[in-house]
């Protein structure tokens, strides 16, 4: 089965498939609709062959639809039918776990996202749990208010990265996760990892994506991704990441 990863962020949008050599991108944002996606999404992989799609979406999905809310992109996206649009076969995911799935390496696994706001998601013995962790209190404001790109660029890089240590390890001790995989486009801004952690990987998305479609239950013993670019193992090795 040929798949295309459509992966929305909050700045930009990111596609993948089966067979293709490199990712394509767009700049999503605040004025990005369903439809605006539909019609870039169409011309950016025209010339691609695929049988099913992946969507990552930056925000809470129920019954495969995106639940009611902006989540820091355009208006229509609550309640929007991706499988009737692309009239193909899709599985609609929050962004967090799509990212988690693909970083995945077996046990308890805390994946926080630091991007536009915070992803957060679980994967406990292969079972998933998509999480919105960044709503909760914190301080004068919220998780995402402190280490998002709000917190970013308001506070500075400097506190930013203490906000990022003091919320990691909060989060380590409630939820007790046997390691912390920290992915999203601002992990670059950290000097260093905080403890229990291990940098992810953007393209762990798209290898989410491709998971999806295969066996829905995750192996406890799934085997550590592989060296080198996530990207190419999904060609040379698709097996090794069978759900």
């Amino acid at each position: 089965m040929k798949v295309l990863v459509i992966d929305i962020g909050g700045t930009r949008v990111k596609l993948f498939a089966t067979g293709q050599p490199a990712a394509r991108e767009f700049v999503s944002g605040p004025t990005l609709t369903p439809k605006k996606l539909l019609r870039k999404v169409g011309k950016l992989v025209a010339d691609w062959e695929y049988d099913a799609i992946s969507v990552g979406y930056p925000g809470p999905v129920v019954k495969n639809r995106p639940a009611p809310g902006r989540w820091n992109l355009g208006k229509g996206w609550g309640g929007f039918h991706f499988e009737q649009a692309f009239k193909c076969p899709v599985q609609v995911i929050n962004d967090a776990a799509m990212q988690a799935l693909g970083s995945y390496q077996g046990g308890k696994m805390l994946f926080l996202g630091l991007g536009t706001g915070l992803g957060s998601a679980m994967i406990v013995d292969g079972v998933l749990a998509p999480m919105e962790l960044g709503d909760l209190p914190y301080q004068q404001a919220t998780f995402e208010d402190y280490v998002g790109i709000r917190g970013l660029k308001k506070r500075g890089r400097k506190q930013w990265r203490r906000d990022v240590a003091d919320v990691v390890q909060r989060l380590r001790a409630a939820l007790e996760p046997e390691y912390v995989v920290l992915g999203g486009g601002n992990l670059h801004n950290l000097k260093t990892l905080p403890p229990g952690c291990r940098a992810g990987n953007n393209a762990n998305a798209f290898l989410g994506g491709f998971r999806l479609w295969q066996e829905r239950k995750l192996r406890a013993d799934c085997s550590p991704p592989p060296t080198g670019n996530p990207i190419d193992s999904i060609h040379a090795e698709p097996s090794k990441w069978a759900w």
